[in-house]
């Protein structure tokens, strides 16, 4: 068997997906998600927020064909969506609620979140499915809301979603970026957590999205129904640390798997919030002269610190399952909001929602999945210790994980800096490959001993020449990667 360089065909990709989407648990160990055929579940998401609150239907289709394409396994999307999604209708006209009451759900509008689950589920993705977003319960961090929950109608609201989506290949997600801001907050996700599970028999897992730079573990990580952990290391800067919240959560009891949910999105601006004025409204958050007519960034200067790149996709992606994480979601700033030229404004864009779907990062998701798949991701075990030397955090920080059954090593270089490596954590002599996160492509480097020390220089180095280091047990199975 041998892993090819070049993109599976869109054709291809959805062959191999469709066999169709199933119910996820946690697997016995812990440490990552299965299917119910006890096959690990690798997820890669994509973060879709105002998928059913902007797109119509022939929109969606095109969206979530062209993720299946790129090998993404999980959408995550919300159904009272973030940007005025209570008080503004969907594509064809219709609310989500009547009268801004949860207990009274639009059936037209619920019709319309059906269609796009059920072409998921034909397209084999799993719907990671946020009931509200978090400005629709109190926090410390206000929203357009309003606010409309309370621990009575939660439970209504959860147990309504929990009946109409039981048979769905959904992950429930509570939080919608907020934390939680006191005990009374709490008792409302908790009985919203209590509805859905009523109402779809404890068929789904639930996970909670919180604020940038904070973890559910930190409120919740005993509640019973909290299937998994994720966290959310956010927009502020680049090769930002997001192996921290994997070492802090792999140390809880009991473990539960977790995912990063929200990480630095490709194509937005770095601490966006401090060049924008949140107190006004779409193109008026920005000074004029800073958007052009579709509301386009054209002055990218005004964001002075830059832009997120694919460089920071791939590298916070790498990091978080090298330091143990059991999924990942990509983000682009164009797409979480469905931004279409000449509408409603969340975080100025560089591109439009659909110029946005084959962006390099989103591209380059495939490669993620077939290494991942080719030196399987639920037997990477953190393991630093292979690294020989110093190992500073920041841009010249690696990170290195080794296999539970001993059959590989991984070392991601983020900037292609050489790495010292101990060679003797494998059992037998040692094949070693660079393999290219942005395109696929394998260098093979050749056959060691398994002792000792030995220099890895990468093929080239600096930003955007990031490297995987794979070195394999010579007497594994494993498929080769030339």
């Amino acid at each position: 068997m041998k892993l090819k360089s070049y993109f599976f065909s869109i054709l291809a990709i959805i062959i191999m997906q469709v066999s169709n989407a199933q119910l996820l648990k946690v697997n016995e160990s812990g440490r990552y998600l299965e299917d119910e055929n006890g096959k690990a579940f690798l997820w890669i998401g994509d973060t879709a927020w105002e998928l059913f609150h902007k797109l119509n239907r022939e929109e969606a289709v095109e969206y979530l064909e062209n993720r299946a394409a790129k090998g993404v396994s999980v959408i995550q999307a919300v159904v009272l969506a973030e940007n005025n999604g209570l008080r503004s209708p969907n594509a064809y006209g219709d609310l989500s609620l009547q009268k801004l009451d949860p207990t009274k759900p639009n059936e037209k509008y619920f019709e319309h979140v059906d269609f796009i689950i059920n072409k998921a589920e034909e397209l084999g993705l799993v719907v990671g499915l946020l009931p509200t977003w978090g400005d629709k319960v109190y926090s410390e961090n206000l929203g357009e809301g309003p606010i409309i929950f309370n621990k009575k109608n939660a439970e209504v609201f959860g147990r309504f979603l929990g009946e109409r989506y039981k048979q769905k290949p959904i992950v429930w997600i509570l939080g919608g970026d907020r934390n939680i801001a006191n005990m009374e907050v709490l008792e409302i996700w908790r009985a919203m957590a209590k509805g859905l599970k009523e109402g779809d028999d404890g068929k789904h897992l639930i996970s909670f999205h919180p604020r940038g730079m904070s973890h559910s573990a930190y409120w919740l990580h005993n509640e019973p129904w909290l299937d998994f952990n994720m966290y959310q290391s956010g927009h502020v800067q680049h090769f930002h640390h997001v192996y921290t919240f994997a070492e802090h959560l792999s140390l809880l009891q009991p473990r539960k798997p977790f995912v990063e949910g929200e990480p630095a999105y490709e194509d937005i601006a770095l601490v966006f919030w401090e060049f924008m004025d949140f107190g006004k409204q779409s193109a008026d958050r920005v000074p004029k002269g800073v958007l052009d007519d579709d509301g386009l960034i054209v002055d990218k200067s005004h964001f002075s610190k830059g832009f997120f790149d694919d460089s920071d996709v791939r590298v916070h992606a790498y990091w978080n399952f090298l330091s143990g994480a059991c999924g990942y979601t990509y983000g682009n700033n164009a797409i979480w909001q469905m931004y279409k030229k000449g509408g409603g404004i969340a975080i100025p864009c560089l591109y439009d929602w659909r110029e946005s779907m084959d962006r390099p990062g989103a591209t380059q998701l495939v490669f993620l999945r077939k290494i991942l798949e080719a030196r399987p991701f639920d037997k990477i075990v953190p393991d630093q210790s292979l690294i020989y030397g110093l190992n500073p955090e920041g841009r010249s920080h690696i990170r290195a994980a080794g296999s539970s059954d001993g059959s590989f090593n991984l070392v991601y270089l983020g900037m292609g800096q050489k790495a010292m490596v101990n060679l003797h954590k494998l059992p037998n002599s040692v094949m070693g490959w660079w393999y290219n996160p942005k395109n696929g492509k394998v260098k093979k480097i050749g056959k060691f001993p398994n002792k000792g020390i030995k220099e890895f220089v990468p093929p080239s180095s600096g930003v955007g020449n990031d490297w995987l280091l794979v070195l394999d047990d010579e007497k594994s199975a494993l498929p080769k990667l030339d």
